[in-house]
This record gives C-alpha cells, structure tokens and sequence, in this order.
C-alpha cells in the first residue's frame, strides 16, 4: 500500500471551498458566504441567504393596514422608524391621505434620530470586525442616549412602531424637544471623537482604502442603493429626488465619495451624521403648531389599485409595492424592497481578488441586517 507524498498536494487542485458563516460575528446575522480560496485571495464569492426568513410579506396579506406597522420594525430592527414610515408613506398614497405638517416634522426628527442611531450600529460593529473595539464604547454611549428618547415618546427602544397611516400616534411629551435639542447640540463633538480615533488612523487605512472597489456604473448597474451608491460618487438620495413628508422644505446636502472604496463609504456615512444633525436642527425650529394625524375613518378600506413608494433608509432605498382591492381592509399583495437584500447582491464583485480578511471589511462597509434581507 503505497502511502501518500507529503510533498504534493493531495488533489490535483489547490483551490478549496469554505462556508464563512451563518455562524460567523462578522457577517452580521445568518448569512453565509460560500468562497472559494487560492490561499487566502478570494477567486469567487456567493452570498446564501434564507436563514432568517419569517415570511412578513405573506404576514402582510392576512392582517387590516395597520395591523401591519409592527412587522415593518422587524425587518431591519436597527431601523425601525424609518421601516414604519415606508409603509405609511405607502399607504397614504394608495389612500390619498395629506398628513398634518405637524406629523410630517415628527416624523422626520424620528427617522434622523433613527438614521444616526442605525450609522452609529453600523460604525461600531465595522469598526470591531476590523480590529478598533474602542469606537464600540463611544458609539453606543450616544445610541443609549437616543434610545431614551424614543423610549420617551413611545415606550419602546428598538421595535417602535412610532408612525401610524395618516400622522404619528402621539404627541411630543412635555420637554423632548428641548431634550433632542440638547442631543444634536452635543453630538457633533462626539463624531470628532469617533474620526479622532479612525480617519487618520494608519491601521483603518490600510484595512479600508483600496478595499471593496465599485465605480459608479456598476454600482447603479448592481442597483445599489445609499451610501454604497454616494461613496462610489453618485448624488442620489430619495429625500432630494423624490421628496417625502416635508423633506422639500429642509436643506441639507448629499455626501459622495470619490475613490469608491470601502473608506469612502465611510466617510459618506460620518457627513451623512452630520446632515441628520443639520435636519434635526431645523425640524425642531420649524415644528408647526397642528393636528398630528389626517382625517380618516377608523377602518380604512383602499380602492382598487397598486402603490409603489420608496424612503430614504439609513441602508438606501426602502420601497413598498402594495396591491389593494376594491374596499379591501388588507394588502392583497405587499413587496418590500429591502436595501441590504439589493446591496448584498455586489458582494460578489466587491470581493473578487481580495483577501478573507477584506471579505469582514466588505461586508461591514455594506451594513446590512439579515431580517430585511430575509423577511
């Protein structure tokens, strides 16, 4: 029996595959990726996904309009807010419902404060995946802070459910806005602690520029959407195109990036902080006096038609298609259109020649979350 040469390799190949993940911490909830590898250089990539799927949109059919408010927080958990004001802003089209401009500015001061909380998520696990744990502390020291305000407003701190079809549920308590004030006054000192620590740090550098390359055709080719689209250098944001709530009545401008790497990307999201900030600012001071939700009747019933609208996500385009019957009190067919499910599709070409190691960093510069990919 002739015993095997050490020497050569036991196959005639020296490609192999390996599943990274579903249970990895870096790749953010249960996605694997199966990848084969020539040593550590990545020569192809595919994402698996379908681990998580809880079958919402099929949930959405059986279940009055806005009984389907809650299922929208728990798509992207991290982004709740924003997930409520898709779907109503959804159905107030198919509806034909005007909110009062009141609801319109709380609801746009909520989904800021949802979108700084999701970007701090987001730099905190990047960063910890990378190797920097210390931003971790910093960044959820401020997140804590917005989530006393939600839980504030709503009782609740992840899975809000802070938005209703035709307005808000509630009125600001007595002070918040002074409190939220006092936040957005303080936080922009904190996003310079947090690129005190990254920006120039040499180690960050190395691990993200040159990192994760897509220029701006293939991304919009890809369908890509928010900062993965703005750091490859394209000025689309749903908030300035197609304007939603009051959003047309408030400035603030679109970060890009130039180099379409995994830095840029960073950099989009630390202006993009910063722009909430801004948007905030003005929210509070130009907050009307008003009703907080639009008349409606109590059971809403459509008419027969389909709606598709889309907001502007922390993760890019958040879209709702809704199909509704004549007098139905029920989506008879509901399909979201996630960002990280549209976005994830680029890993493949993000990845392709880079090292495992980059593959943590990609999927960290994507940020996104398994329930809305899934569903």
């Amino acid at each position: 029996m002739s015993m095997h040469d050490p020497l050569k390799p036991l196959f005639d190949v020296e490609e192999m595959e390996i599943s990274f993940g579903p249970q990895h911490p870096a790749t953010h909830g249960v996605l694997r990726v199966q990848i084969k590898l020539d040593g550590e250089r990545i020569m192809e990539a595919k994402p698996i996904i379908g681990y998580l799927h809880r079958g919402t949109e099929k949930l959405f059919e059986t279940m009055a309009f806005p009984a389907c408010i809650p299922h929208t927080d728990r798509m992207d958990y991290v982004t709740s807010a924003t997930n409520n004001q898709g779907f109503c802003v959804a159905m107030e089209k198919l509806l034909g419902l005007t909110i009062p401009p009141r609801a319109a500015y709380i609801r746009m001061i909520l989904a800021e404060l949802q979108r700084l909380a999701s970007h701090l998520v987001w730099l905190a696990t990047h960063a910890i995946d990378i190797g920097a744990i210390t931003p971790f502390f910093y960044t959820f020291r401020e997140r804590d802070a917005i989530l006393d305000l939600f839980e504030e407003y709503c009782g609740a701190r992840l899975t809000l459910n802070t938005m209703r079809i035709g307005g808000v549920p509630f009125e600001l308590p007595e002070g918040w806005l002074d409190r939220c004030s006092a936040f957005i006054e303080a936080f922009p000192k904190h996003i310079e602690e947090y690129e005190t620590l990254l920006t120039e740090n040499r180690i960050w550098k190395k691990r993200t520029i040159g990192i994760g390359v897509i220029p701006a055709e293939e991304a919009i080719e890809m369908g890509m959407t928010g900062p993965p689209l703005r750091g490859s250098g394209v000025e689309w944001d749903i908030r300035k195109v197609f304007p939603y709530d009051r959003y047309d009545e408030i400035e603030f401008d679109i970060p890009t990036g130039k180099n379409c790497d995994t830095y840029d990307r960073y950099l989009v999201r630390m202006e993009e902080m910063r722009q909430s900030v801004r948007i905030i600012r003005q929210c509070i001071e130009k907050i009307p006096d008003g009703p907080i939700m639009a008349k409606a009747p109590k059971v809403l019933r459509a008419k027969e038609g389909m709606v598709y609208a889309s907001v502007e996500s922390p993760k890019g385009e958040l879209g709702y298609f809704i199909v509704a019957t004549e007098k139905g009190t029920t989506p008879y067919r509901c399909r979201v259109r996630p960002p990280s499910f549209v976005n994830l599709q680029a890993l493949p070409q993000l990845v392709e020649g880079a090292l495992v190691a980059d593959l943590v960093a990609v999927i960290g510069t994507l940020d996104i979350v398994l329930g809305e990919i899934d569903r």
